[in-house]
């Protein structure tokens, strides 16, 4: 069969047509406002560049770190996230709004919503610093706090989140699943910003951890690579759709270790201090102080 050759002028009328004709997606049509800009990913990854070189200078942003200007570095950098960061949260807002407010009104909650997470940043740089130690004490391979600062995509996925859930509790739409997928990409490290990460929180290596979004973690736990904290069933409403928002994944309390390639699915309970080791399934609480390991084959 020989194919008849199209040129792109015969073509090309016709696509643009399809492409753009009003409504031609349901899906797309409810959430998307005409003439309103979306919220850029790229945008995003400036502002999560700055924050990072805010919370730790010269390890991120500039390469060097000089006292004597370091309160007017910071100020600039600060200035910066909160222009951003008041254009994309309007972006947001307007997205997530079906009737989608006036742009005053937008723009006032988008400042006010700017100014919460600016003023935040002190408690996000000791809450980081906090995971910092727990990684540098975890890990025998570890020269100093400022390789884990440097080298370890743990830290830079564990700021996103923590950047990404302060977001969320402001009532911020949309940017923080944003800022999450951001670090997913960077990191392989898949932490919903829903969640909610206590003090002196470690992932060893991390590639492939993943931490949905109801999950509970108290303090001083540590996951290593591959470990799921994910839902064991999805409930659903009258038309077959997920019901939204349940507890449906893990509480993982004080003193926790997790060790690679584990997997812990629905609402169950791993008591403090509990161990489990590598490789296990979980669909059940856990006592403790309790060791969970693979039965030995004899």
């Amino acid at each position: 069969m020989i194919m008849e050759k199209k040129d792109i002028s015969q073509v090309l009328p016709a696509t643009v047509k399809a492409l753009t004709k009003c409504n031609v997606s349901s899906v797309l049509a409810e959430c998307q406002h005409d003439g309103e800009p979306m919220p850029s990913g790229r945008v995003l990854s400036d502002v999560v560049d700055l924050v990072r070189a805010i919370v730790f200078p010269g390890f991120f942003g500039d390469a060097y770190k000089d006292d004597n200007t370091l309160e007017y570095r910071t100020g600039l950098c600060i200035a910066k996230v909160y222009d951003l960061l008041c254009e994309q949260i309007q972006a947001g807002l307007c997205f997530a709004n079906a009737d989608c407010d006036c742009k005053s009104e937008r723009r006032k909650k988008a400042k006010n919503m700017a100014v919460e997470f600016i003023e935040s940043l002190p408690e996000l740089r000791r809450r980081l610093l906090t995971d910092v130690v727990a990684m540098y004490d975890g890990d025998p391979a570890a020269k100093s706090y400022g390789e884990i600062i440097s080298c370890y995509p743990a830290i830079k996925a564990i700021g996103n989140y923590r950047m990404a859930h302060k977001l969320i509790e402001i009532g911020v739409p949309l940017i923080p699943r944003i800022i999450s997928e951001l670090a997913h990409s960077e990191t392989g490290i898949d932490i919903h910003p829903g969640a909610q990460i206590g003090d002196y929180f470690a992932i060893d290596h991390g590639t492939g951890v993943v931490i949905g979004e109801t999950c509970i973690i108290g303090d001083h736990v540590k996951l290593y690579q591959g470990v799921t904290l994910g839902a064991k069933s999805f409930p659903v409403d009258e038309n077959g759709i997920p019901i939204k928002g349940i507890p449906r994944h893990p509480i993982l309390q004080d003193n926790v270790i997790v060790y690679g390639n584990s997997t812990i699915l629905g609402r169950v309970t791993i008591g403090k201090d509990a161990i489990i080791g590598a490789n296990i399934w979980l669909m059940e609480d856990v006592a403790p102080g309790t060791k969970v390991v693979q039965k030995k084959n004899i």
